[in-house]
């Protein structure tokens, strides 16, 4: 079932049994790589794993340290390689300047605001993928195809007609 964008900005974080299925799965892959499961990586995975906003690792390290103040943006970058390393999470590049991480690992679609760099999922369903063989048999096999749509989200779009009304009145930035 696809969600409506303006009910993601609200509903940051996952339902309780989602996340508990992908904090099973982190302890399981990190023992089956014989990497210690550590308190920081525990809380750090579950900050991640656990939001549908597809932080940033300054965004992760605020949360994190609402339950764990000691921790650094270090550990927190460091962890964050480590759970790519081994697959527990992706990494997205929505500008530049910035890379948020995806605790959600099934195939599914982004939409990007190019503006302020949300990410939120797409289901694989609520979009149609063209594909392409014959254009792809010369590189290679397809093992997945993801779409990134990219625009300028409500809030952004919102946030800029505000700010034009108040520069018209002369009153403001």
């Amino acid at each position: 079932m696809t969600k409506d964008l303006r009910s993601l900005d609200v509903e940051r974080h996952l339902p309780a049994a989602i996340l508990a299925q992908r904090m099973d799965r982190f302890r399981a892959t990190l023992r089956s790589a014989s990497i210690r499961v550590t308190p920081q990586r525990i809380e750090i995975f579950r900050e991640v794993a656990g939001r549908l906003d597809h932080p940033d690792a300054e965004a992760v390290l605020r949360g994190v340290r609402a339950r764990m103040p000691s921790v650094s943006l270090d550990t927190v970058y460091r962890a964050l390689t480590l759970f790519r390393q081994v697959g527990l999470v992706a990494a997205r590049r929505p500008r530049r300047d910035s890379v948020r991480f995806d605790g959600r690992l099934d195939s599914h679609h982004h939409y990007v605001c190019t503006r302020c760099g949300k990410t939120w999922d797409l289901d694989a369903g609520a979009v149609r993928v063209r594909h392409e063989p014959d254009a792809c048999g010369a590189l290679g096999t397809v093992d997945e195809a993801r779409v990134e749509v990219r625009g300028v989200c409500r809030a952004c779009s919102e946030g800029g007609a505000k700010k034009k009304r108040q520069r018209k009145r002369g009153g403001g930035a």
